[in-house]
Order: C-alpha cells, then structure tokens, then sequence
C-alpha cells in the first residue's frame, strides 16, 4: 500500500514537470514575434537587422524631413544625433506628431528604409519615451528640461 502511494506520488511529479516544461515552450513560442526591441538609429545602421525582423525604432523627427507621397504614404527622417534613418509610413499620423518631437516606429528595416507599420507620437508637450531620452543621452543631445 505504502508502495503505491509513492509511485503515484512520483508520477503526478512527472507529470507536473513535464507539464511545466511543455507550457514553458509554449509562451516562449508565442512570444518569440511578440517582443519588439527597441533600437535607436545609431543601432540600426551599426548593426542592420534582418528585412524580416520586427523592432521598435525611436528618436526625434528630423527638421523639415516630412514628405506626403502618393496616397497615405509619409516618409521623414527620425534621427538620435548621431545618425539618421528614413523612415516610410502607410497610414494616419498621430495628431501630435511633428518635426523635433519624439517618436517610436514598429517595423522592419528593408533596403535601408525603416518600413513602419505603427507609428507612436508623444501624447503632451514634455512626454518622450524612456528609450528615446536614454538613447538621445548616450548621443549627448538629450538635455533634461527646467525644474526636472
């Protein structure tokens, strides 16, 4: 009797185990399109990313760099001081997007263009991302505003 109790117990631990581990691959599977890095522009043309791979790019919008193509089609440049990426977007702009003001783009790097597909603008007039300033202040363009 005793015997069979610690076989069973043995086999509900293998079980669990096996059930831990399965699961585990499982979220790593589905994770593995779903974690966008983010880089900066410095990043991207040091180290350019396969056309496939999807990341998050981010930096200030370069002055008088927005161009409206045919249709829905914008390009511009963003930019962190110490390089700069064109980037093409198909679509609507945020309303608050404009030249000098922090952006973050997801997409792809194909052919030397930034190919976004989402394009995120600041939501106030201090607001950047925390990638953005910490990428601008390894660039030594970043200056933190008054009183902050």
């Amino acid at each position: 009797m005793k015997n069979l109790k610690k076989q069973r117990r043995i086999q509900i631990i293998l079980v669990a185990t096996v059930a831990l581990v399965l699961a585990t691959g499982l979220i790593g599977y589905a994770m593995r399109d779903g974690i966008n890095l983010f880089r900066a522009p410095t990043q991207v043309l040091a180290d350019p990313p396969a056309p496939n791979e999807v990341f998050r790019i981010g930096g200030l919008v370069a002055e008088g760099s927005i161009t409206r193509g045919q249709g829905e089609v914008i390009r511009f440049e963003v930019t962190d001081g110490g390089a700069t990426v064109p980037v093409s977007f198909r679509g609507v702009l945020p309303d608050l997007f404009s030249e000098n003001q922090g952006m973050v783009g997801t997409g792809s790097y194909v052919d030397g263009v930034f190919v976004a597909t989402e394009i995120l603008a600041k939501h106030d007039e201090t607001y950047m991302p925390k990638e953005v300033i910490d990428a601008l202040k390894e660039q030594g363009v970043y200056q933190d505003a008054e009183g902050s």
